[in-house]
């Protein structure tokens, strides 16, 4: 019978690699949480109607990527391809907008997109993102922006580089969108298919497509800094000042403008050439429109996303040095029925306490067991066997210094911690270099 293997464009995540993605998520929610973010959790499905209202339907993600079905209900749904629509929808439907505001979520999701699979870029792949709701402030897009910045320095992240730009607001929009229109109607027999559709619709989208002639031709196109109004240029100008003043270097690139059509004023990217074609690792910006779009009332709102696949090879390029896999804290060996036993009932007793114990359940030699319990990386062993049994003492071996001492089995739950703790306080003392404190003077 063939074997069956998973569909193009995903990826298992093995136990190799999982442990380094728990480190990167546990971290990302943390960094979220200084910043006053609480994590949500939406369906990984949502009605397809949500996406075309709040995406955009004039946008790659709707027009070409995403997988949309019909239910038994006859119900069109479609697989979320980011969270941000999702998230808006799940403040408006439960109220989260009638408590005191900002409202700051924060999640990690699963997106999909059918999209040709590259590096950092799966057709199911993964987002950290942020929503900020119910606030105008361009105080608001700067600490965002700052958040951001505190990622990377998190994870000693280096070359990256942050383009930000204002795509302005509907008032100004309508007369740029005039300007883009008549620049592109002079090329129109050069435009992709796709792009002679958005030209009635949306011409901005024209400034995203990644077909190469239609590049070539919007590199000339007006430029939107040109036709902001002067609410808008005000906000921008505030934008780049607290920026300034939070040390954070930008360029402006009055390009971006980002792929989803819920953006308002302020957009921003953080780019890498240290991974190929995919350089965007995280966006974002304002979308002051999106709540009342998806049926809420007028709330101003900005939010950022970044490719965790994208982030996992940037930490890759820069040999990021996670922390070590958890092993066992000690590995129970077994010599017969009897022991087996005894150690099952320590090693429920010690998981109980939050250690991680583990025992023989494949029935192994004694010289198996101490093999497996030393390829698996335990700290301590314990060898049951008859005579202890007998005895009611335990030897518990330090696997790494090969030192032993005894407990009985009634105390061997409290002997075991105050060891542990002991040598664990003890290695960290030694790695310690900085015993000394520098008086003035």
């Amino acid at each position: 019978m063939a074997q069956i293997k998973a569909p193009r464009g995903t990826q298992d995540l093995l136990p190799a690699d999982s442990y380094k993605w728990k480190y990167v998520e546990s971290t990302l929610m943390a960094i979220g949480e200084s910043f006053g973010f609480k994590e949500l959790r939406t369906p990984v499905f949502e009605s397809t109607d949500l996406f075309e209202r709040g995406v955009g339907d004039t946008t790659d993600v709707v027009q070409k990527e995403m997988y949309t079905f019909e239910d038994k209900g006859g119900r069109s749904i479609t697989l979320r391809p980011e969270g941000t629509a999702g998230a808006v929808r799940a403040a408006v439907e439960h109220g989260l907008l009638n408590d005191a505001l900002p409202l700051k979520l924060s999640y990690l999701t699963s997106c999909y997109r059918y999209e040709k699979p590259q590096a950092g870029r799966l057709r199911e792949f993964h987002q950290f993102g942020v929503e900020c709701l119910g606030t105008a402030s361009p105080m608001a897009d700067a600490q965002l922006i700052l958040f951001a910045s505190r990622i990377f320095d998190a994870f000693g992240v280096e070359g990256i580089s942050l383009e930000i730009n204002s795509i302005g607001c509907p008032k100004c929009r309508a007369e740029y969108h005039k300007a883009l229109k008549a620049y592109f109607e002079a090329h129109i027999d050069s435009l992709c298919d796709t792009c002679k559709g958005r030209l009635e619709k949306n011409p901005m989208r024209i400034l995203d497509c990644k077909n190469p002639e239609c590049k070539k031709i919007a590199h000339g196109a007006p430029v939107i800094l040109d036709y902001l109004c002067e609410d808008c240029k005000d906000h921008f100008e505030k934008v780049k000042d607290y920026l300034d003043i939070a040390d954070i270097p930008y360029k402006i690139n009055p390009r971006i403008v980002r792929g989803l059509d819920y953006y308002t004023k302020t957009v921003f990217e953080f780019v890498s050439d240290a991974i190929g074609a995919q350089g965007t690792v995280l966006g974002g910006g304002r979308y002051d429109g999106l709540v009342e779009e998806l049926g809420g009332k007028s709330v101003p709102a900005l939010g950022f996303a970044m490719g965790l696949e994208r982030l996992m090879l940037l930490l890759e390029a820069g040999k990021f040095a996670f922390p070590a896999a958890a092993t066992p804290d000690i590995y129970f060996c077994s010599i017969g029925e009897n022991a087996l036993k005894v150690a099952l009932t320590l090693a429920d007793e010690l998981t109980a306490d939050g250690f991680h114990a583990e025992i023989d359940i494949l029935g192994r030699s004694l010289k198996a067991q101490m093999k497996y319990a030393n390829k698996i990386g335990a700290k301590y062993t314990a060898v049951i066997g008859d005579d202890d049994i007998e005895n009611g003492v335990l030897n518990i071996k330090n696997m790494e210094t090969g030192e032993t001492i005894q407990s009985d089995f009634l105390g061997f739950a409290d002997t075991f911690e105050n060891e542990y703790l002991a040598y664990i306080e003890k290695k960290e003392f030694s790695n310690y270099t900085d015993f000394g404190v520098e008086e003035d003077g």
